[in-house]
């Protein structure tokens, strides 16, 4: 997108790591960049190419990508071994069959190689006639973006059900046409769809499931893909970025045998977290010697997880930040969360001790929560409406959601507060407190974007073709709509978060409340 292609060293350097995993490589475009150099530098490493044009809706961009396709495979034909003539053009909706069936024949005429198109399962279900056009079917076969999103045990039989559910439609019409998966993948990092959750462990299950799947039954396959793109975060979010079998840093991202981990370096952060704990409590010793045993150990043990809590938040909310602006907002993030914890720490101290609370200090825990409140809003608005993409928020809140639930249960076990003064806003300045209506409405916003996010997310699902044609009856389709949204952890523990921000404003009380009682 913005024209910063690779040079041919790190290629180079790329095709060398991928012969160590592979024998054969699928590209998506020929004529941009460094990509002419591919065939040549796959020669030096004994790899062998799918080489793809790509195709959008501009005719000048396509001849150019296609004239060069034409060129490579001409002149590689030791190492292009099949071509593929655009990808998901018919889903993204850049041009009519009836145009690309026009590129697929141009090609077919220039090239020796077999010539393919490659989309989702179901546009090749949906326009039959690119069947008879193409010496080789490329299918896409991606369980997690399904519009019926299945979950990781299941999908390999997913995968064996949809190849041969397309072998069968594509039997009748063109006998022994070959079929390839040109992709097949799971994503490590990013939002959660329906019972389909992206992780590490659950990347790790897939591919070796894809494989076992795939030798058993002879499949060819293709696995999406070499390594994560950064550049993919602008258009598809944290999970776009994350299907690589490789980081960013071309380190691998877990084995292909043996034992797997989510995060095998967890130990580092809970030494921060020790870390930072142990300098809190040197600095602050005399006042939390002060305080009576309970107390104190109460306390700490709420620091230990503040500080723990911080630490995850920083460590992967910068892993799933690629560019200058990513990387700036979670230095903000992570910075007013510092700020945040410690503030909240300081008004535990004080319940804990049984102190006045310092208003300017409570002033400044006011204002920040007022502004994680306004992103939680506004960020749960924006799944509600077009959320696809878009992760759930849930580590960015961890530090304000626990710090709520933590000074609670300070206020509660340990200042032996009622539990409706515990979770009352009481620790917040005395000048707030003058508008108990205004902190009801902000709960009522924070609760009512909640129902708009289960509306609109179970409403994706409702209005999806696939599962309109599985579940034509409305009563059975929203049901299952609901249960693909209400089985997603992910948006419950947000939802779950939402009503936790919520309590503190939900039963604030003003001050002439609290001088009545």
């Amino acid at each position: 997108m913005d024209e910063i292609f690779p040079t041919v060293a790190q290629l180079d350097t790329d095709l060398r790591l991928m012969s160590e995993k592979t024998h054969s490589i699928r590209t998506y475009a020929s004529g941009e960049g460094t990509m002419p150099e591919i065939p040549q530098l796959a020669r030096k490493y004994g790899l062998t190419m799918i080489q793809g044009a790509w195709l959008g809706g501009i005719k000048k961009g396509n001849k150019l990508e296609i004239d060069e396709l034409i060129r490579s495979a001409n002149a590689n034909p030791d190492v292009v071994k099949r071509v593929i003539v655009g990808n998901e053009v018919l889903l993204r909706g850049d041009l009519e069959p009836e145009e690309l069936i026009q590129y697929i024949r141009a090609v077919k005429q220039a090239v020796k190689q077999p010539v393919s198109y490659a989309d989702v399962w179901s546009m090749y279900m949906k326009y039959p006639e690119l069947i008879n056009e193409v010496d080789f079917i490329t299918i896409h076969i991606l369980p997690y973006w399904e519009d019926e999103p299945i979950p990781v045990d299941a999908a390999p039989a997913h995968i064996e059900r949809i190849y041969k559910h397309v072998q069968q439609e594509a039997q009748a019409i063109a006998p022994n046409k070959p079929i390839l998966i040109g992709e097949s993948g799971w994503p490590s990092e990013g939002r959660q769809r329906g019972l389909a959750v992206p992780s590490v462990v659950n990347e790790a299950k897939f591919i070796r499931g894809l494989i076992a799947v795939a030798n058993a039954n002879g499949f060819d396959y293709n696995i999406v893909e070499a390594i994560n793109q950064s550049w993919k975060s602008e258009l598809e979010g944290v999970v776009g970025a994350n299907w690589g079998l490789f980081s960013v840093d071309r380190q691998e991202v877990f084995p292909l045998t043996g034992k797997v981990y989510e995060n095998p370096l967890w130990y580092k952060a809970w030494a921060i977290a020790a870390a930072i704990f142990v300098f809190v409590v040197a600095v602050f010793r005399k006042p939390l010697q002060a305080l009576p045993f309970l107390p104190m150990a109460g306390l700490l043990v709420f620091l230990q997880i503040l500080a723990l809590l911080w630490v995850n938040q920083a460590e992967l909310l910068w892993y799933t930040s690629y560019t200058l602006w990513q990387r700036m907002f979670t230095l903000l993030v992570v910075g007013l969360n510092a700020i945040l914890a410690g503030l909240i720490v300081q008004n535990g101290y004080a319940c804990s001790a049984k102190l006045e609370i310092n208003q300017k200090y409570a002033g400044y825990l006011y204002q920040l929560y007022l502004l994680f409140y306004g992103f939680a809003i506004f960020k749960t608005f924006s799944l509600a409406v077009n959320g696809r993409y878009i992760s759930f928020p849930i580590l960015t809140a961890s530090v304000p959601v626990i710090g709520i639930l933590g000074l609670i249960l300070v206020r509660y076990f340990l200042a032996h507060k009622s539990l409706s003064e515990a979770m009352a806003f009481e620790w917040l300045p005395t000048n707030f407190k003058k508008y108990p209506g205004r902190h009801k409405w902000l709960a009522c916003a924070l609760i009512g974007t909640g129902f708009m996010l289960v509306i609109g997310e179970a409403l994706a699902f409702f209005q999806s073709r696939d599962l309109i044609l599985a579940y034509p009856e409305f009563g059975k389709r929203l049901a299952t709509s609901l249960s693909f949204t209400m089985g997603n952890i992910q948006l419950v523990q947000w939802l779950l978060c939402l009503v936790v921000l919520a309590l503190p404003f939900a039963v604030s009380r003003g001050e002439s409340e609290i001088v009545g009682r």
